[in-house]
């Protein structure tokens, strides 16, 4: 568990702050994360890393000559949000362009895609390449689907060298490439991480036994096998891995990581990875500097995951190229290097659009229903956690936490600046995106711009422009998150209810039993995505284990429209 904290929402802020007091020769802080204290040569490609915090050393302690230029650091086992991998890339960017590397997981996926295209319509070419090294999470038919787990080190070490070695935009991004195809991991847990401020672990595994297959979110593994001895351990990982070496390899040279996973000390790691050389050499595969130490962890799991690099000539040039950051050494780094001196640093401007007074007067109400939704979630945010943690990562209540929060923050702040209904609904979209990250963020992000477009700031909303906006709004989350009725996510309640306000309005009921009749059919498919079987998202690898179970996503949205319409019709009794 963890055993020091003070607000569990801060706790991503406050361990940033920590981190960039702590190393400044290495790294500085900049908005969403941290860049290279000496910053990039002029011209030269810069490459970002980042997703959620609780991994240290990834992904901020990997910032550092010969490895990663930047980090965007997410919440607590949630993607960083794209505002955050936009400025964290514009803080870095150099004049030679951007290439983002990231574990392949849904919110990581959106929200750097976001971020890559704004940078792109700027200006700034921008590549992106998701690292997919984790053979349990899909099968080889379905590569691109598979998770990035500890083999995340292998691909930001070889395009970092690349980029420091001078290469372009186009060879960093083939170097990562290839990296990322010539890498493979398996991992192995004894015990559950319990996030900071959770009574519990995200899971629990009989004892004696040991989960197979994990990933590094605290999700559980792919299937459960007796407790092994460390040779037993060393086998079943190496020959997984053998059995799922890449074709047509030239030579047999790998690099390797033996990574544990925030309880597994040195010492076991250390008699693990004698078995592993062992088997490997006996297998006639030479290891070129292996790496045996916690490199991408869980916060306090106890377990571990092995890497196999598979090197061709340029590769292996890259691994074992020097680098030097808070939490990774290789070689000889001068210890100043050349300074190039502080990018300077991106910051969001706002100016508010003109507004009516009708829309101005119904800012306020806007702002009330912001402030209710806060509420709501607050209250409901340990049982959305809970529920997330059944074949997830537990941390859907805290990031809706984040976001919810965030939302009425900038919405009281653009109220009291005089913004209208339709501003306001934006600023407070884009800060619940920025704050709370993952895939929530992303979407209800989405979800509340679109609702801001559609009401404007020129009338006072009515129902006809926020059901229009509901409707859009499903349009958009289906189309960029790509999740289809089914798929056991919020789509399966957002498209019901955006059916059932529309034919409500249609028919010409009150806007309050329009409204209601929504929401009664948002609850129900709520709760009938309890026999659904998750396919997107970090669920979908646990699919059966989530059955029975409703999807957090799909909980969260009927909670919130239900508390909006407490706000609506406070004489009605709402469930």
């Amino acid at each position: 568990m963890a055993y020091l904290f003070n607000n569990p929402i801060d706790f991503a802020d406050q361990l940033t702050d920590g981190f960039a007091a702590a190393y400044p020769q290495w790294i500085r802080k900049v908005p969403g994360g941290v860049v290279r204290s000496n910053g990039a040569a002029p011209g030269s490609v810069v490459v970002i890393t980042g997703g959620g915090s609780g991994h240290y050393p990834a992904f901020a302690g990997l910032v550092g000559p010969g490895l990663a230029h930047g980090a965007a650091m997410g919440n607590i086992f949630a993607s960083p949000s794209a505002q955050q991998i936009y400025s964290v890339a514009k803080s870095a960017h150099a004049g030679g362009g951007v290439l983002l590397t990231y574990g392949n997981y849904a919110g990581d996926v959106l929200n750097f895609t976001v971020a890559k295209d704004r940078l792109n319509a700027e200006g700034i070419r921008t590549l992106m390449v998701a690292v997919t090294d984790d053979i349990s999470s899909a099968p080889t038919a379905e590569i691109d689907k598979r998770r990035g787990i500890a083999g995340d080190l292998a691909v930001f070490k070889a395009a970092g060298a690349c980029a420091d070695a001078g290469g372009n935009l186009d060879e960093v991004f083939q170097v990562a490439t290839r990296a990322n195809e010539r890498t493979r991991s398996f991992g192995i847990a004894f015990s559950g991480c319990t996030l900071p401020g959770a009574a519990a672990p995200l899971f629990q595994i009989p004892e004696g036994r040991m989960a197979v297959g994990m990933g590094i979110h605290g999700e559980p593994g792919i299937s459960e096998q007796a407790l092994p001895t460390a040779d037993a351990a060393a086998e079943l990982m190496v020959r997984s891995l053998l059995a799922e070496a890449p074709e047509n390899l030239n030579g047999r040279r790998v690099g390797v990581i033996l990574n544990g996973l925030g309880a597994v000390k040195s010492e076991e790691l250390f008699v693990v990875y004698r078995k592993i050389a062992q088997m490997l050499d006996f297998a006639g595969i030479v290891v070129v500097d292996p790496e045996v130490g916690e490199l991408v962890t869980s916060f306090e799991m106890a377990g571990v995951s092995l890497t196999l690099f598979w090197l061709d000539d340029e590769l292996e040039k890259y691994w074992t190229a020097p680098a030097s950051t808070p939490a990774f050494r290789k070689g000889v780094v001068s210890d100043e290097g050349p300074r190039y001196g502080k990018t300077p640093e991106y910051a969001a401007k706002n100016e508010l659009p003109d507004a009516s007074e009708a829309s101005r007067q119904a800012a306020g109400q806007v702002q009330k229903l912001l402030e209710t939704v806060q509420a709501e979630i607050d209250e409901n945010a340990e049982n959305l956690g809970f529920l997330d943690s059944v074949a997830g990562d537990g941390d859907h209540g805290i990031g809706m936490q984040r976001g919810a929060a965030a939302a009425a923050d900038a919405g009281r702040a653009a109220l009291a600046a005089g913004a209208g209904a339709g501003t306001l609904l934006s600023l407070a979209a884009d800060a619940w995106a920025d704050r709370a990250g993952g895939t929530s963020g992303v979407l209800w992000g989405l979800i509340i711009k679109s609702i801001g477009q559609s009401v404007g700031d020129n009338e006072s909303p009515n129902t006809a422009s926020i059901s229009q906006g509901i409707t859009e709004a499903a349009k958009q989350v289906m189309a960029f998150g790509k999740a289809e009725l089914g798929d056991k996510t919020l789509v399966d309640v957002l498209i019901p209810f955006s059916v059932a306000l529309s034919e409500g309005i249609r028919s010409g009921n009150a806007p309050e039993n329009a409204w209601h009749a929504a929401a009664e059919a948002a609850d129900e498919a709520a709760k009938s995505t309890a026999s659904l079987v998750p396919k997107m998202g970090r669920a979908r690898p646990h699919a059966e284990k989530s059955i029975g179970t409703p999807d957090p996503g799909a909980v969260s949205m009927a909670m919130i429209i239900r508390a909006v319409e407490r706000d609506l019709s406070p004489e009605r009794e709402v469930k």
